[in-house]
């Protein structure tokens, strides 16, 4: 398995070795002891979570608050997204910033999404599968968003915003700099 830090060095890209032949292909989607050595901390998932959508399926942006702040490490079983994890960690060099990467069944590229970052994905093809490891269980009282359209972070979805088809809560999201919880930079939220 291959890391790969991103423009901000805590959103990993992980892109597991291929194994195929004329049968199909094997693959080992994780590996926390490879990917703890890389990151030089531990990390416990305790839920796989599951979604299937349709093109222009837009989730998101989506983040938990402590103590219930969450680490994803997401992929594409089937299909093919553009995720997208954004720092908002007051304070940090990057705040505000964002990473976009296209994950996909052909590439097989997963991204890690560290505590104090909000993350969403648009889907790209229908009957698109996503799923997700996190480090820490749903805690509805802890869950909060910001706005996909928010246009400080701006976000290129790759989709028109007239095709995108959004669950009500995150029509109504606030903008990152109206959001009054949100996480501190250099504090350690994995403690």
């Amino acid at each position: 398995m291959n890391f790969t830090r991103t423009e901000i060095e805590d959103v990993v890209i992980c892109e597991p070795t291929v194994h195929g032949d004329e049968r199909g292909y094997f693959v080992e989607t994780f590996r926390g002891d490879k990917l703890e050595e890389f990151l030089g901390y531990k990390i416990n998932f305790c839920q796989d979570n599951e979604s299937k959508s349709s093109k222009g399926v837009l989730r998101g942006l989506h983040y938990q608050l402590a103590p219930a702040a969450q680490t994803k490490l997401v992929r594409v079983i089937q299909g093919r997204v553009l995720d997208v994890a954004v720092d908002i960690r007051k304070g940090s060099p990057t705040f505000g910033k964002h990473v976009a990467v296209e994950l996909s069944s052909e590439n097989k590229k997963q991204l890690l999404v560290p505590r104090g970052f909000a993350h969403g994905f648009v889907v790209l093809e229908d009957d698109t599968v996503f799923a997700y490891k996190v480090d820490n269980y749903y805690s509805p009282e802890n869950d909060r968003g910001i706005a996909f359209d928010d246009s400080d972070i701006n976000i290129d979805w790759q989709i028109e915003h007239s095709g995108l088809n959004l669950s009500a809560k995150d029509k109504v999201q606030v903008k990152l700099n109206e959001a009054t919880d949100i996480f501190e930079y250099g504090v350690n939220y994995y403690a």
